[in-house]
């Protein structure tokens, strides 16, 4: 036989066998470090988010044992697209888009909320300019004003307030408003639309309204609270089920006590949770549910 040939056969066996090492000890897709990839909605500067949320993925990382990534999201719509294909395992998500998301991930558990979270509300504000005056019913005299909602995905910036108007006026928001519904997109865009009197009138998280005041980035002289609507549940972390495949059982209860034990006030700030958060279940979320059925904002 050509001496070539003869090499070429003698190799073969030894590629194969060499091939059968590479394989018993390269990590498969299973073996290999997974991340655990979570992401906030984005109600105000995305920036800032990102800033705000990476010690919070330190920590998780830490007392979790697991490598874990701050992802941001453009938009309501992206944070539950990308835990819809489990391009996240763990949501923050305002109670409107936690119930879209659950709705289309069979399995998905809500597993904390903050202390505040099942006592929500909303402020309804107005510039000064407007002369409405904070009472405690619902304020008719917005009807005809120029009024923002938040983003059109917002619990406490659209869900619960456009539910209110119809119950509160019998009217649609279109109806009582005159005009097409207007979104500014995020809470404090509301704060400054108002402010400088581009809307008369807006609806927004009192979370965000609070600590905008807080910071002075809005004068509560000029843009005022004129009603407090009743409360409601809203914001939560929403865990995927790919959570107990990817990192073994019982892991979503590991991070739902990982999360409820968190006490540094700088962690719960990237939050707006300065009183901490509690374990919460999908059965707390039913009323919203019901109520964004009614509204036709979720199927």
């Amino acid at each position: 036989m050509n001496p070539i040939r003869l090499l070429a056969h003698a190799l073969v066996p030894l590629a194969l066998a060499g091939l059968a090492v590479a394989a018993s000890v390269s990590p498969t897709p299973q073996d290999r470090t997974k991340t655990l990839r979570f992401t906030g909605i984005p109600n105000n500067n995305s920036t800032e988010l990102a800033e705000k949320y990476r010690p919070l993925a330190a920590h998780l990382s830490e007392r979790l044992g697991v490598p874990v990534e701050y992802v941001p999201s453009a938009d309501y719509g992206a944070s539950v697209e990308a835990f819809k294909n489990g391009d996240v395992q763990l949501a923050w998500f305002g109670g409107l888009t936690g119930v879209r998301a659950r709705a289309a991930v069979e399995g998905a558990r809500v597993i904390a909320c903050g202390k505040v979270d099942p006592h929500f509300k909303s402020y309804f504000i107005a510039n000064k300019a407007s002369g409405i005056e904070r009472g405690a019913e619902f304020p008719l005299g917005l009807a005809g004003k120029k009024f923002t909602f938040g983003s059109d995905s917002s619990t406490s910036g659209r869900l619960m307030p456009e539910y209110f108007i119809r119950k509160f006026t019998k009217k649609s928001p279109k109806e009582f408003f005159g005009s097409e519904m207007n979104f500014s997109g995020a809470h404090d865009k509301t704060a400054a639309l108002v402010q400088a009197g581009t809307f008369d009138a807006g609806a927004i998280d009192y979370t965000t309204y609070d600590r905008l005041v807080k910071e002075k980035k809005v004068d509560p002289e000029l843009c005022r609270i004129v009603w407090v609507t009743p409360q409601y549940t809203d914001y939560h972390f929403t865990a995927h089920p790919s959570l107990e495949t990817s990192f073994g059982a019982g892991f979503t209860a590991k991070l739902q006590s990982a999360l409820v034990a968190i006490e540094d006030p700088a962690l719960l700030a990237a939050m707006d949770r300065p009183d901490g958060l509690i374990t919460a279940k999908n059965e707390d979320f039913e009323g919203l549910r019901a109520v964004a059925l009614e509204l036709k904002l979720v199927r």
